[in-house]
């Protein structure tokens, strides 16, 4: 247990994963993509809250601090007629992307390929069951982003890809 996460009940809510910059396109045999918005209603130090809508779902999320790889992450369905007028809420920096399922060996890794402001970066995500459990790294897993703070999507609403010196 990560040192500092508080336990909720008999559980922690935990999410657990590792990012990785994508070499080549992995997901063009993946078939096709869901197609997400997502834009984060209030930001700090101490937690995102976050709504996002896909297909015909939509959902609240609110997740705490990053304490290694680790992050408390409380997600609830809302309606989707919900989700537009929250989405306006959140102002000019939502982002935009394609998310594919991409399995190698076993693993299933969430290939996001950014649109908009974001444009050109494309992010692969594995959720972890814990901090130091080993998977496949297939050929086209790129640098490793986990610990750089501007691959966040709550950052990446406010300053985009796009923005950044190469």
């Amino acid at each position: 247990m990560e040192a500092g996460l508080p336990v909720v009940g008999d559980i922690m809510p935990l999410e657990i994963e590792r990012k990785f910059l994508v070499k080549g396109r992995p997901w063009m045999e993946a078939g096709a993509g869901t197609p997400i918005r997502q834009g984060y209603l209030a930001q700090s130090e101490e937690s995102v809250v976050r709504v996002r809508a896909s297909g015909q779902q939509a959902w609240l999320t609110i997740k705490g601090p990053t304490r290694g790889l680790s992050r408390l992450e409380f997600e609830y369905e809302i309606p989707l007629e919900d989700a537009s007028p929250l989405l306006e809420l959140c102002g000019e920096g939502l982002v935009e992307k394609t998310r594919y399922r991409v399995e190698e060996r076993g693993v299933v890794f969430e290939v996001d390929v950014f649109e908009g402001a974001n444009t050109g970066l494309i992010v692969a995500e594995v959720e972890l069951d814990h901090e130091d459990e080993e998977f496949f790294r297939p050929e086209w897993l790129g640098e490793e982003v986990s610990h750089d703070p501007r691959y966040r999507n709550s950052e990446l609403s406010s300053r985009p890809y796009s923005s950044w010196d190469s």
